[in-house]
């Protein structure tokens, strides 16, 4: 190809150079975006004694599966289950996001996502999960941990955290009753929910909605109670909101009913003094 000044250029060879220029960006783009799946991937840790069952290609007997997401759902159990000494850890999923920086690891305790198995009764297993899962974690999250456990006579109760401002109605303000209970349930749940159902066009977001979307493709019973609360932060009295949840749990699961107001009051403001930098 020739300028106007009469100099000729090789345009093949120009071409040439443009194209591994091309493919030497498209392959470190390639490995960027490797590396950045690998280390925003979901790892579970179990226990030995699950992994080696696992292992054997046998799955996690649950008959009962309850999912806590949220600081008031997941407190809510460590009050009024999981302070008896009737329950033992037996794993953690541990992941790394924007606002969950948590290393991967077997001994990493900062995933805050832990499961808890009932001692006397193994097939009821409780997760609790403070921790933010990302958009693009939460499908492998729910496929990661779901494939751990058998599917057949499962229930599953999931407790979820939501902010009264989220809540879509008609008569506002609605803070004077807040905070209360929502509902969703997939076709397989047969029990009657113990609040009412969410109304349109409210929807259930992030891990919850993962959960129910999976239930309910795969058949699995289960029911969401999502708790909306006009307080930012645990707050005893979001807490107690989800007690009328688990009363149809007691069967399989033990909750302290004797526990006052007070003693809710004392485990949100001991947690408050533990996480304030000022102190």
């Amino acid at each position: 190809m020739a300028t106007f000044f009469g100099e000729v250029l090789s345009e093949f060879s120009r071409a040439v150079d443009d194209d591994e220029e091309d493919q030497d960006e498209n392959e470190e783009d390639e490995q960027i975006r490797r590396e950045l799946e690998e280390k925003r991937e979901v790892h579970l840790h179990w226990s030995s004694e699950v992994t080696e069952l696992l292992q054997s290609g046998n799955k996690l007997q649950c008959s009962d599966f309850i999912l806590a997401v949220g600081h008031n759902a997941a407190r809510f159990l460590s009050v009024y289950a999981l302070a008896s000494s009737n329950w033992e850890a037996v794993g953690h999923a541990s992941l790394w996001n924007e606002r969950s920086r948590a290393v991967p690891g077997p001994t990493s305790e900062e995933s805050a996502c832990v499961f808890h198995r009932h001692k006397e009764t193994p097939s009821v297993l409780i997760c609790q999960v403070i921790c933010y899962v990302a958009e693009d974690q939460l499908f492998q999250w729910t496929e990661k941990v779901f494939d751990c456990l058998q599917h057949r006579e499962l229930n599953v109760t999931v407790l979820s955290d939501s902010s009264v401002a989220d809540y879509k109605t008609a008569n506002y303000p609605c803070t004077s009753s807040a905070p209360f209970l929502r509902s969703l349930h997939t076709d397989a749940f047969r029990g009657q929910p113990v609040s009412p159902s969410l109304e349109q066009p409210n929807i259930i977001t992030g891990l919850p909605a993962a959960v129910l979307n999976h239930c309910q493709v795969h058949g699995i019973a289960t029911v969401v109670y999502q708790c909306y609360s006009d307080v930012i932060g645990p707050d005893s009295v979001s807490m107690e909101t989800y007690k009328p949840a688990l009363t149809k749990l007691r069967k399989s699961i033990q909750l302290d009913s004797s526990l006052s107001t007070d003693v809710l009051r004392k485990f949100v403001k001991t947690t408050d003094i533990q996480s304030n930098l000022y102190i």
